[in-house]
């Protein structure tokens, strides 16, 4: 099945009132009809605002992490929009992917 694929970058310890963003994203993307994510913690990083490194304790609390979805085109339309209604401004990438379950 052809879907799109949706990777939203964040970092930990974000939240959009009072929840952590990974929730939030989560309860999102269910509204839209999407399934199921995933949410990854990174051990290390760097983009825009320096490096972030799993070794620092003065980092706790502040790696990145992706929070992807898959599903048809339309639902991560959807998904997109709904970030973007409630103003936050998070990178994310979109790529296609084809899903499919072993054994069927």
């Amino acid at each position: 099945m052809e879907m799109l694929c949706v990777r939203f970058y964040v970092q930990e310890g974000m939240r959009l009132d009072h929840q952590p963003i990974g929730e939030w994203l989560f309860d999102q993307a269910k509204a839209a009809g999407i399934p199921g994510g995933t949410a990854f913690r990174a051990a290390a990083g760097f983009g825009r605002h320096g490096p972030h490194e799993d070794h620092f304790l003065e980092l706790a609390g502040r790696l990145p992490e992706a929070v992807e979805f898959f599903a048809p085109p339309a639902a991560i339309d959807a998904l997109v929009a709904r970030v973007g209604a409630a103003g936050l401004r998070l990178l994310y990438i979109t790529y296609p992917v084809r899903a499919g379950v072993t054994g069927s």
